[in-house]
């Protein structure tokens, strides 16, 4: 049974002790992200139950960002399976940034992780579609069906990305230079930025953990959104490369899977339990809130969640 006493408590401790915590900056290579308060914070616990427990700003709607890439991976193994997901993307970290080109010349053009950029768009390439709509429609319902149904896309959000994209265009036109990608190579691209340009609370990242906790069952709306064998299959790429570069010292001193976004979301994954959720908006240099790994490590530590522990 999940001590909600417990629960608070740790939330409550986390947020005191990290809301104000020194060190990084907004991204600033996307305007929109660059202008958020960087005061905010927020910490979230959805249990697979349905509590919900939060501290500090958790109905902010803020960016989803990279954690998209979790949404659209869930809807790629739904389509296509675990092993096409596997030959087509990869199961592998990169060892490299989150938006290298190198890592694909490096590994002659394939991805390796769906949890990258170059991945993520080849990940959204591989998603059932006749158009370029019904692709983002489908990820779009994925991203509301796992947290709720309020996510949306922001217009300001997303027009600040698409005119900043032109990395992520050259990366996809690789792809398909190399036949890794399985749609137009624009679409992909275009697809992909509008799913990093929704809006959700820490609330609803929270609800994200706990579906993909409770074998893709989301607790709140009750809906059996995923089939129970593909989580461990979207947890093992996040433990690989949810943080992108600190993804090894994650799993090292939180132990437990977890995805960040820069905007300023982070998720953690305790499977069964919950899922734990902070948001804050002041980056470390590898894109990462660092208020937000502090507040889901402490929640994490206090309630003595740690997979290898």
């Amino acid at each position: 049974m999940t001590d909600l006493t417990a629960i608070k408590q740790a939330v409550t401790n986390a947020w005191q002790q990290f809301h104000q915590a020194p060190g990084g900056a907004n991204a600033d290579y996307i305007p929109f992200l660059a202008n958020i308060p960087s005061d905010l914070a927020a910490v979230a616990v959805v249990t697979a139950q349905g509590d919900i427990i939060s501290s500090g700003d958790a109905d902010y709607r803020f960016a989803i960002e990279s954690i998209s890439k979790v949404c659209t991976l869930a809807l790629a193994l739904e389509d296509i399976g675990p092993q096409a997901v596997q030959d087509q993307i990869g199961a592998d970290p990169t060892g490299l940034p989150f938006n290298s080109v190198m890592a694909l010349e490096l590994h002659n053009d394939k991805p390796l992780s769906p949890l990258v950029n170059a991945g993520a768009i080849a990940t959204v390439s591989a998603v059932t579609a006749k158009s370029a709509d019904e692709r983002w429609q489908r990820i779009l319902t994925m991203q509301r069906r796992l947290g709720s149904e309020n996510i949306a896309l922001s217009d300001e959000l997303n027009q600040s990305e698409q005119t900043t994209n032109f990395h992520n265009r050259g990366i996809s036109w690789l792809l398909y230079a190399a036949q890794n990608l399985y749609c137009d190579p624009m679409e992909a691209c275009d697809v992909y930025t509008r799913q990093c340009s929704t809006l959700l609370t820490t609330k609803e990242l929270a609800t994200m953990g706990a579906t993909l906790a409770g074998h893709g069952k989301n607790p709140v709306t009750g809906e059996q959104v995923l089939n129970p064998a593909h989580t461990p299959f979207i947890l093992a790429e996040m433990t690989m490369e949810g943080l992108y570069g600190r993804s090894g010292d994650w799993a090292y001193t939180v132990g437990l899977p977890g995805k960040s976004g820069v905007g300023g979301g982070i998720l953690a994954v305790v499977p069964g339990v919950m899922g734990i959720a902070a948001f804050s908006p002041p980056l470390d240099d590898d894109g990462n809130s660092v208020r937000g790994q502090k507040m889901v490590a402490s929640v994490a530590a206090a309630l003595g969640y740690n997979l290898y522990r």
